[in-house]
C-alpha cells in the first residue's frame, strides 16, 4: 500500500525538476537575445552596461522603466515591450546571480 503513494511522490518530485530545467532554460535563452548589447554572459565591452551581477531591484527598475517608457531609449524601450512582468522578474533575477 505504501508503495503507490511513494511511486505518486517521486512523479510528481520529477516533474517539478523537468518544469523547473525547462524553465531555466527558457530564461537562458532569453538572456542570450541580450548579448549582442550586454556581453555573453552579460559582461559587455567597454561603452555598454554590463548586466552580470548588478542588484535584482535595480535591473528590474530599469527594464520597467524601459517597457512603460519612463526611460527613453532608441532600442530598449521597443525589446523591453515584447516580455512579460514575469519574464522581466526572470532576466532580473537571472543577470544579478552571474558573477561579474
Amino acid at each position: 500500500m505504501h508503495i503507490v503513494p511513494k511511486f505518486v511522490l517521486s512523479l510528481t518530485l520529477a516533474g517539478s525538476c523537468l518544469a523547473a530545467q525547462a524553465d531555466a532554460l527558457q530564461i537562458r535563452s532569453m538572456a542570450a537575445s541580450c548579448a549582442g548589447c550586454h556581453g555573453t554572459n552579460g559582461v559587455a565591452q567597454p561603452g555598454m552596461e554590463s548586466l552580470a551581477g548588478k542588484p535584482k531591484d535595480d535591473l528590474l527598475t530599469k527594464m520597467q522603466d524601459f517597457k512603460s517608457g519612463k526611460k527613453p531609449a532608441t532600442l530598449m524601450n521597443q525589446l523591453a515591450k515584447g516580455y512579460s512582468d514575469e519574464q522581466i522578474v526572470q532576466l532580473a533575477i537571472y543577470f544579478s546571480a552571474l558573477k561579474k
